[in-house]
């Protein structure tokens, strides 16, 4: 089964936290964990993502589609960055979680479930065109 640890930071307490951090040691210690995933064999990706505010929203509550600069404004909680791992089990995920490097106040991994075409209705056409794009590109 396929897990998403996603990084999020909540408030200006994580912010704050890590301006102090010196880049290349959080860079050493990043990679000494991505190292550990590697090893395990369970490390499927793993990306970080840049500053919400240089990001877009597309509101699609309107029509068409309403395009905004940045995060929306009441935002709280922002996620900074993604692990996929291919394991056993949610509670094998969790201990991966628990291992993460970059923690303290303000900072959570929020754990889900990746879906797989499997589990979907293998008669629909549009099922069968994406099982079809997933084989020839290597993807399944």
């Amino acid at each position: 089964m396929k897990y998403m640890l996603i990084m999020r930071a909540t408030g200006d307490e994580a912010f704050a936290g890590m301006a102090d951090v010196d880049f290349d040691k959080m860079i050493e210690t990043v990679g000494r964990y991505n190292d550990e995933l590697i090893r395990a064999g369970v490390l499927v990706a793993a990306e970080g993502l840049d500053d919400a505010a240089e990001g877009v929203v597309v509101d699609h509550s309107a029509e068409p589609p309403v395009v905004t600069d940045g995060p929306y404004g009441e935002t709280k909680e922002l996620f900074g960055g993604f692990y996929i791992l291919s394991v056993a089990s949610q509670e094998e995920a969790v201990e991966w979680a628990r291992r993460m490097p970059l923690t303290g106040p303000g900072f959570k991994t929020e754990i889900r479930r990746v879906t797989t075409i499997d589990e979907l209705p293998q008669d629909n056409e549009w099922i069968r065109k994406e099982r079809a794009w997933r084989e020839a590109t290597g993807q399944l």
